[in-house]
């Protein structure tokens, strides 16, 4: 008589418990950056808040970057605008959702972090332009769809208006240690849609 064998149906493939372990790390890089900047963050210090082994941790991001940038996409993470005809409205659903994003609490010192990062020497510059490029990369998605619907300039450069878009935010909140409010979304709106505008 054969043996049987028996299937174990509750055991999966971990994705429930892996999940909960990004999380866990995660939250700690954030937290370790909002009480002592990027200093604060080691493999040490974040294996140890998030109760997790540091072999964990190297797997799934094997350097300090790669950590620091995990950690910012989960709070300033992708966005979809959905075509609603007009790229001046499109660009303001862009700006008041990163708006919304970087008036939370930590956003400021996170962000800090990551570029402070991506310039420490030995850092990969490919690795912190293809987050910076992930991050704007809705902003040229509207731009194009302006241009292949009419109401952006055909020969608008794609690139550094995208530029102009993100950067103000950041800047407020990074550079000049001020949160960024509406007042200064309405002024970029302006100003970016006017100057794309095939009207003027």
């Amino acid at each position: 008589m054969g043996v049987k064998r028996v299937r174990n149906e509750g055991r999966g493939p971990g994705r429930p418990r892996e999940e909960r372990v990004d999380r866990a790390v995660l939250d700690a890089v954030v937290a370790l950056v909002a009480e002592g900047g990027l200093a604060a963050v080691t493999m040490d210090a974040v294996a140890l808040r998030a109760e997790v082994g540091k072999a964990t941790i190297y797997r799934r991001w094997p350097t300090k970057q790669d950590l620091l940038i995990a950690a910012t996409e989960s709070r300033v993470g992708p966005l979809t605008v959905p075509d609603l005809g007009d790229f001046r409205a499109e660009l303001r659903v862009v700006l008041e959702t990163r708006l919304k994003e970087y008036r939370k609490p930590g956003i400021d010192r996170l962000l800090a972090a990551v570029i402070s990062a991506g310039a420490e020497a030995g850092a990969a510059r490919g690795t912190y332009g293809a987050y910076t490029a992930r991050g704007m990369s809705e902003t040229r998605h509207i731009l194009e769809r302006g241009i292949a619907r009419g109401d952006v300039r055909p020969d608008t450069d794609v690139r550094s208006v995208t530029t102009m878009v993100a950067a103000p935010l950041v800047f407020r909140l990074v550079g000049e240690m001020e949160l960024p409010d509406a007042a200064l979304v309405d002024t970029v709106v302006e100003l970016v849609a006017r100057a794309v505008s095939p009207r003027d």
